[in-house]
């Protein structure tokens, strides 16, 4: 009897605990020191003009706010903090999602609470990381070769110039490689299908690569709208090229009989 009122008490728990159901989203804000009114605007960028477009909001209370609705699948959103302008981008989907506003930098505002948000922020950090030694890199081969590279135009050394345009496109590689090794390595991340999706805009995309790391990824993801955009386009390059279909033959006409 014990161990029925015990099972019966910790069901009871978690189903308190449990404040979202399936295909629901619940956003609890933290905005401390931010004053009661300012409105918090649930944004998404509409496909067609990319203006970001309003979904719902709430305001500020007591340095708390709350959104909750409907989700049917992860997508990349934006919450407005305040003015227009003042935006941290997230991924809206389901399950209870965790805001704590910095009021001094609102780019710093922190999101966690889901898998794919916190995904979000470990991706950002070592992102930022890849930037950063990206930046000092460039600077370092622009210091190292610029007086080559203007001696090298200035006579119109070609060989030099295009050496050193490789290695400084080797350099820029190196922030492609981050992207491309997240995706192939985090198959159930919504990002990594962002990230698979953004392949095709490259100024010469990998097709190969794209098909093996899309082919790795999780179902749910390839279901999503992002996921079925992939497959179109892949779809689209490996469909056959419709051959013309051959002229018609047209005879000239028949000279008259001479009398």
């Amino acid at each position: 009897m014990k161990k029925l009122v015990l099972l019966a008490t910790i069901a009871i728990a978690l189903i308190s605990c449990n404040k979202v159901g399936k295909n629901e989203f619940l956003i609890s804000g933290t905005a401390t020191g931010i004053e009661d009114g300012k409105m918090i605007v649930l944004q998404k960028q509409d496909p067609t003009t990319g203006i970001l477009i309003g979904l719902d909001s709430a305001k500020v209370k007591s340095g708390k706010f709350e959104l909750k609705g409907k989700v049917t699948e992860p997508a990349f959103n934006v919450l407005q903090i305040g003015k227009k302008g003042s935006n941290v981008g997230f991924i809206l989907e389901s399950g209870e999602i965790k805001v704590v506003v910095n009021k001094d930098s609102i780019n710093k505002t922190t999101i966690s609470g889901t898998y794919n948000n916190d995904e979000f922020a470990s991706f950002k950090k070592n992102s930022e990381k890849i930037q950063k030694t990206l930046q000092k890199k460039q600077m370092e081969f622009q210091t190292k070769n610029m007086a080559a590279m203007n001696e090298a135009q200035k006579v119109k050394d070609t060989a030099v110039i295009n050496r050193l345009m490789r290695e400084y496109t080797e350099i820029q590689k190196e922030s492609t490689t981050f992207f491309t090794e997240y995706a192939s390595t985090h198959p159930k991340s919504f990002l990594s299908v962002l990230v698979v999706d953004g392949m095709f805009s490259m100024p010469k995309p990998e097709i190969e690569k794209i098909k093996k790391i899309y082919e790795g990824l999780d179902t749910e993801l390839k279901n999503t709208k992002p996921g079925k955009s992939i497959k179109d386009k892949l779809a689209k390059i490996n469909a056959p090229v419709p051959t013309a279909p051959p002229a018609p033959t047209v005879s000239a006409p028949a000279a008259p009989e001479q009398k």
